[in-house]
């Protein structure tokens, strides 16, 4: 019984802060992401009569079952698959992982696909992208392929995400700046539960649905330059909310302010090209896919850039044949 998933990292237009449920990982809101081409994870995992205990395994480094949330998750799949057998985890990162690039999106979605693969259990995409919601609230929105809605449900049937458009709907890229290669020290799942304490909670729910239905109606067009405004002001505004929340969450360095500076001259010497950020401090670049070579060649001018991963929209989790053990 073992089977491995590849899933991508999702980057979001519109950025879900908050969650109505705890437990059933509810958002506060619905939002709209893409998933990325060069952040990925793969996860193989095998269920046995011969494990005694769960073992995990991540970027090469054994977690015993302090790892409570993966445990969690698993007991979740043995549950469905009314099985009560041991697994082993083995997973692997192409990029940091626990600094704002989405690890743990891309993460649950591998593990939930290949655990529910080798448990034998048949989940459609739908119920697929529920599951992994259980594990990591982004994690439903890297199940589906390229342009993707999860849903404002107020159940667990109706939270899960679903395609908009294809991956190849529109050639746009996203040049990742890592500038740091070391882990936030406060996890996004306790900032979440802080949310409400900041004081423009209320009026950024009040703006969620119509600004979800700008970004799709910028994406159905292929209106580039509204769309950057758009996801450039809702990346401050996400992170304003995490700033007067209490207590406060900040999680940028010097060189995310210093890429986000530069990307305003960047626009006014004649480059298309936007910022947005997740709750971490590397920082995403948004542009056409003509224009990635320059966004790039400016990148490597700065000093704090550490790396530079291209990605373009991409397919969501799928099955590999190619095991990790």
């Amino acid at each position: 019984m073992k089977a491995t998933a590849i899933a991508p990292s999702n980057i979001a237009f519109t950025k879900y802060w908050g969650k109505k449920d705890e437990i059933l990982r509810l958002p506060e809101n619905g939002s709209i992401s893409i998933c990325l081409s060069n952040l990925l994870t793969t996860t193989t995992v095998e269920f046995s009569k011969d494990f005694k205990k769960d073992q995990i395994v991540i970027d090469g480094k054994a977690i015993d079952l302090e790892m409570k949330r993966v445990v969690e998750h698993l007991n979740r799949i043995r549950k469905l698959a009314k099985i009560n057998l041991k697994a082993k985890v083995v997973t692997q990162n192409n990029f940091p992982s626990g600094t704002g690039l989405s690890s743990s999106a891309s993460g649950f979605a591998a593990l939930t696909l290949a655990a529910a693969r080798a448990t034998g259990l048949n989940l459609s995409e739908k119920q697929i992208s529920i599951l992994a919601r259980q594990g990591s609230g982004s994690a439903c929105r890297s199940i589906p392929s390229g342009f993707v809605e999860w849903l404002d449900g107020n159940t667990s049937e109706t939270s899960y995400a679903k395609q908009i458009y294809p991956a190849k709907w529109w050639n746009i890229a996203d040049v990742v700046a890592i500038v740091s290669e070391g882990k936030k020290e406060i996890p996004t799942s306790v900032g979440h539960a802080r949310a409400s304490t900041s004081p423009f909670m209320k009026l950024r729910l009040s703006r969620m649905r119509q600004k979800n239905r700008q970004v799709k109606n910028y994406i159905k067009n292929r209106n580039f330059v509204s769309l950057g405004e758009l996801i450039e002001q809702e990346a401050l505004e996400l992170h304003c909310i995490m700033l007067t929340q209490y207590p406060p969450l900040i999680y940028w360095t010097p060189g995310t302010l210093k890429i986000m500076k530069l990307v305003s001259l960047w626009r006014a010497g004649g480059i298309p090209v936007y910022f947005t950020i997740n709750t971490g401090q590397d920082i995403h670049l948004i542009c056409e896919r003509k224009n990635t070579e320059k966004v790039k060649a400016k990148l490597k001018q700065v000093e704090e850039v550490k790396n530079i991963i291209v990605n373009t929209p991409s397919p969501g989790a799928r099955l590999s044949d190619k095991h990790l053990f």
